[in-house]
């Protein structure tokens, strides 16, 4: 399996988080947003042009782009930026988010039109990150004869990582996606998924052409009691509610080998990769992050 880490820290300490995380031998280097939210989150664009410019190795993924909070045009821009500046290196993960209504409110969008503007979005993005030009127009504005100068170094575009649980974000994985990343699944529900997902991309003449993989919240700790309540702490912070029925189900905590054991079966499941979120306080952090690194990764990838 290839591992990624998301980057929970204060903005001020992303270049130094990410270098760390590309010296220990991790795959990807991860981080979300929000506009607003419960907790502070970053910008996931300027959070990544960070990590890249400490880096040289490392994949810089997006977990998750709130992409009906953008303009298609302007995030296409950013993508393309983003790819560019850090050598082909940037994976585009996309999610539709909805679970804070007010950041929709405060840019005018309808959270009601959140998916259908994704859609719309990724139609568009995709023509313009190929650098082809493009005649259309729509909610979001017109585009007549334009061309993305300079478009995204991978071509077609960077890889599309899509997030959700509901069927039509099986069908929007299925139509644009390269890989399928769920979150708060079980191996069982990502297996099943994903065969939803082969379905609808059989339609689209896209069949076998998405990876599946899993983002997992969690903790690692000596103490299995520690970790548990390590990661129910930080996930029920971030999302303002109790997750301690949740816990056993969603949540992957426990010793280094109790960690791998879960992440096997997500493998099983159909996971070729898992990106990990850990704790959000330093100590509970850096203690997941460096059993993450020597015991869990070796682990995996052997």
């Amino acid at each position: 399996m290839r591992v990624g880490v998301v980057m929970s820290c204060p903005d001020r300490d992303v270049a130094a988080t990410a270098l760390r995380a590309e010296e220990a031998g991790f795959d990807f280097v991860a981080a979300g947003e929000h506009l607003f939210f419960h907790i502070p989150t970053p910008n996931v664009f300027v959070t990544l042009a960070a990590a890249a410019a400490a880096t040289q190795r490392i994949r810089l993924l997006s977990t998750l782009t709130l992409l009906p909070l953008y303009p298609p045009a302007l995030a296409a821009k950013l993508v393309a930026s983003l790819d560019n500046v850090s050598g082909g290196r940037f994976d585009f993960g996309v999610g539709i988010g909805g679970e804070y209504p007010p950041e929709f409110a405060a840019v005018g969008v309808p959270v009601r039109e959140r998916g259908r503007r994704t859609d719309d979005a990724l139609e568009l993005m995709t023509a313009l990150l190929d650098g082809r030009s493009v005649n259309a127009s729509g909610w979001w504005g017109s585009a007549q004869e334009l061309q993305l100068k300079p478009p995204a170094t991978q071509r077609p575009h960077p890889p599309i990582w899509m997030g959700g649980r509901r069927t039509a974000a099986f069908q929007r994985a299925a139509r644009f996606a390269d890989h399928w990343l769920p979150y708060m699944y079980t191996p069982e529900q990502l297996a099943d998924s994903l065969v939803a997902i082969e379905g609808f991309a059989e339609s689209y003449g896209r069949k076998g052409c998405i990876e599946g993989a899993i983002f997992c919240w969690g903790a690692i700790d000596r103490d299995p009691a520690v970790a548990r309540r390590n990661a129910i702490a930080a996930v029920s912070s971030t999302y303002q509610q109790d997750f301690d029925d949740l816990a056993n189900r969603y949540l992957v905590t426990g010793t280094p080998d109790q960690v791998v054991s879960r992440l096997l079966e997500y493998r099983d499941a159909g996971a070729r990769t898992v990106i990990f979120a850990g704790p959000s306080d330093s100590d509970p952090t850096n203690r997941t992050a460096e059993l993450l690194a020597a015991e869990v990764l070796p682990a995996l990838r052997g």
